[in-house]
Order: structure tokens, then sequence, then C-alpha cells
């Protein structure tokens, strides 16, 4: 894996997959053990729309680790204002880091970034494509969550059709043999394609619009948020906005092991009275993913 690129989770194997997880779990249990695997290496975090918990999250892998952080979280504050093109604007950062992370809202622009780049590239959400590093964070949470992968009922919940942390999720769980329960409104539905995915791997899953129908069978219930920034129809974000919203009074009959994912940020698809429950994982997930990162970065870089 050192030197590889990160672009879509399925750059990577099953056993690439366990590798990390391994060291993120590592990493977690010994913090005196990552102080310095970054020291004298320079990380680019290149944003080119929003973000909070993922670019905040790298940047704290790489400093927990003794690395430097560049880069730059408004694109509107880079050349890129003046007319740079993405080749360009990579080939320059190239030259001051040692490893680029970039997030941009154009489907296939970080396989771009890839290609040109000299040094490695890791994306960190492309459109609604690929977002391989939440999907290793996912995958790592859910470990720690039900101490296995293996043979586990997963509920997708919410946008299924422009959310990239599911269409990342559908393929990388595919190797663990799990059921998916699959939960949307009709205009979010899964794209045909990963259904193709999903029976050509000869997995099982089921398609409701009402989440309570799966909730008492759920070892994961993954949910996620309507993004208004993927509809050009405003009138179209508006009729299912609101489509689920999770509360804590309809968790009472579900198993005990069950756990409530989130990527977040979350608007209101999960109750704030869910947060005092013991179903609530979403900010421990948003923790997991500093590890899942550091490791990440650390066997790209071949220093793990």
């Amino acid at each position: 894996m050192k030197g590889k690129d990160l672009i879509s989770i399925s750059d990577f194997k099953k056993e690439e997959y366990l590798q990390i997880i391994n060291l993120a779990e590592y990493y977690y249990n010994n913090p005196e053990a990552y102080n310095d695997v970054l020291k004298g290496k320079i990380i680019a975090t290149l944003f080119f729309e929003p973000s909070t918990r993922t670019r905040l999250s790298f940047e704290s892998a790489v400093q927990r680790m003794g690395g430097r952080i560049i880069g730059f979280s408004d694109p509107s504050s880079s050349s890129v204002q003046k007319g740079e093109s993405l080749k360009d604007t990579i080939l320059t950062v190239a030259q001051y880091a040692d490893l680029i992370v970039i997030r941009h809202p154009l489907e296939g622009s970080a396989r771009w970034a890839a290609e040109v780049s000299p040094v490695p590239v890791i994306n960190a959400g492309d459109g609604a494509n690929q977002h391989p590093t939440q999907c290793l964070l996912d995958l790592f949470t859910i470990k720690q969550s039900q101490a296995t992968l293996e043979n586990l009922s997963i509920t997708l919940v919410g946008d299924l059709k422009y959310g990239r942390t599911v269409h990342s999720l559908i393929q990388a769980l595919s190797y663990f043999n799990p059921t998916f329960y699959l939960v949307s409104p009709e205009e979010l539905k899964l794209p045909y394609e990963y259904k193709i995915f999903i029976e050509e791997k000869n997995i099982k899953y089921y398609e409701s619009s009402d989440i309570n129908e799966y909730l008492p069978v759920s070892d994961i219930v993954y949910v996620t948020r309507v993004q208004r920034e993927r509809f050009s129809d405003p009138m179209e974000y508006e009729k299912v906005k609101n489509a689920y919203i999770i509360k804590a009074d309809m968790l009472k009959n579900t198993k005990k092991n069950m756990k409530i994912l989130h990527p977040l940020p979350r608007v209101n698809e999960i109750s704030v009275d869910v947060d005092e429950t013991d179903k609530a994982y979403y900010f421990q997930q948003a923790l997991y993913g500093v590890f899942t990162r550091m490791a990440i970065i650390s066997i790209i870089l071949g220093l793990n």
C-alpha cells in the first residue's frame, strides 16, 4: 500500500481494509505509538467545498503524529479564484507536500488529481461519487461496536441516491456477508448500479419506505442527511428533507447491540433525545475518524 493513492474504496482489497482497521485500533489503544510518526512530513489539505469533520480530523491526525499541515479550506482564498486549473494546483502543491488530501464537488476530480500528482493523493470526497476514508472509519466504528464485521444486518437510511458514504460502505461491506436493509423515499432510492453490484455479490437486501419495519432486526442503523447541495431544484429538496426522523421512543424494541451511526453533520434526521441513549454512536464515530486517518496516512507513506 506504500505510495498508493486512495481514491475509491475499491482501490484497496479486503486484507488492506483490515490492515488499516487493525492499525487504527492499535493507535487508539496506544497513544505513545504515533507521536512522531509524521515528524518532518508535510500534508496538504485542499478543500474545494465546505467540510468540518473530514478536514479537522485529517488535520488532527497529522498534528497528533507530529506532522505539519498546509492548504486551504476555501478555494476563494487560493489561486483557483484567479482561474488556475486543478492540474496546475495539484502539480504546484505537490512540490510542497509529501501527500495531498483533496475534497472537490466534481465527481472524478480526485482521480484526475491522482493521475497528475507525483505524490500520493487521498480522496476526501468527490461530489456524490466516493468518500473512501469515511467508509474506512465507518468499518472501524462498526468493528469496535459489534466486535466483528461479519454477517451483520445493516440498515441504510435517508439519501441513498446521492449519499457517497452509503455507496462506499456498500462496496466495502460486500466482503463481509452483510444483509442490507434500504430505507429511503422514492426520490432518493439506491441507484440501480449499486443494486446490481449487491446482487452480483449474492448479498441479501430488502427495500422499504418505512424505517420502523427494519429497526428491530438491525445491528447497525446508518443514517444519512438529505443533502440540499445535491439538488438542483429546491422544491424537490423540500419534499424529502424530513422524510425520516429517528426518535428515542422508536428504539424500544431494537437489539441490545444495535448502534446508530451518522457521517455528520446531522440536521434533524436524528432527534437530540437519541443522544442520551446507548444506541447513539455517531460522536464516537467522529473520534474514530482521527485514528483511521492516522492509519491511512502512515500506511500510504510507509511509516507504520
